[in-house]
């Protein structure tokens, strides 16, 4: 794994409204994400764990501060240039999947693809590599109610990698599932990191989840800190 940063964050800050009271989320955060690293995030609700991926994924908007991925300072982009920005870099994985009931997994793993060039044919093609790479070449016809929680969760991971983003979000991707399908899943985020070189950068409450990431880091009251 290089060291070279892929994700710098200076002096980040964060607040939402609620009526006329400010309620501040994120307080001065400043750190690096090296390219290939496996971050995990903890803290208790509230500590603004899913605020900070949000603003690494160029959801949220911040108060103050940068966030620069691969040179490009993301505070600085227009809605639309964000919007462009995530579909080339960016894979999310969701604890709730986030699949379209209607479409089969080969369609829901195809989904970002239509904002590309791509032909239709070639589409496909991505789509059943990405259901190959996290073990479901014989799953794409499937719809998300006949898949168990742990194969959803697969297919939305694959939706994650169809595009090759330079990151991979995942907030809280095992909260939904057993302990078994669990391991599964951050098995495969493992692998995905391990030779497929994706930086990942994930949000989770179960300290079983963490083990697998290089670094922890602890949020708490809006404050960063290396979990112990």
């Amino acid at each position: 794994m290089t060291q070279q940063p892929l994700i710098e964050i200076a002096h980040l800050s964060k607040s939402y409204r609620r009526g006329d009271q400010v309620i501040p989320v994120l307080s001065d955060i400043t750190f690096d994400i090296a390219t290939g690293e496996f971050l995990a995030l903890i803290g208790p609700s509230g500590s603004g764990k899913s605020t900070l991926l949000n603003c690494i994924a160029g959801i949220d908007a911040v108060d103050a501060g940068t966030i620069t991925i691969g040179g490009t300072d993301i505070t600085t982009l227009s809605e639309g240039e964000l919007a462009a920005w995530r579909s080339r870099h960016v894979g999310f994985v969701f604890q709730f999947y986030n699949l379209i009931p209607v479409l089969t997994a080969l369609e829901n793993v195809e989904l970002p693809l239509l904002l590309t060039s791509l032909s239709a044919r070639a589409r496909q093609e991505h789509a059943l590599a990405a259901l190959t790479a996290v073990g479901l070449p014989d799953r794409t016809d499937h719809k998300p109610a006949q898949l168990s929680g742990g194969q959803q969760q697969r297919v939305a991971i694959a939706r994650a990698i169809v595009t090759d983003p330079d990151i991979i979000v995942a907030d809280e991707p095992t909260g939904d599932l057993d302990r078994h399908s669990a391991a599964d899943i951050m098995a495969l985020l493992r692998r995905l990191n391990q030779e497929l070189n994706k930086t990942i950068v994930m949000v989770t409450h179960d300290h079983r989840a963490a083990e697998a990431a290089h670094l922890v880091r602890e949020l708490d009251k809006g404050e960063l800190r290396v979990a112990p």
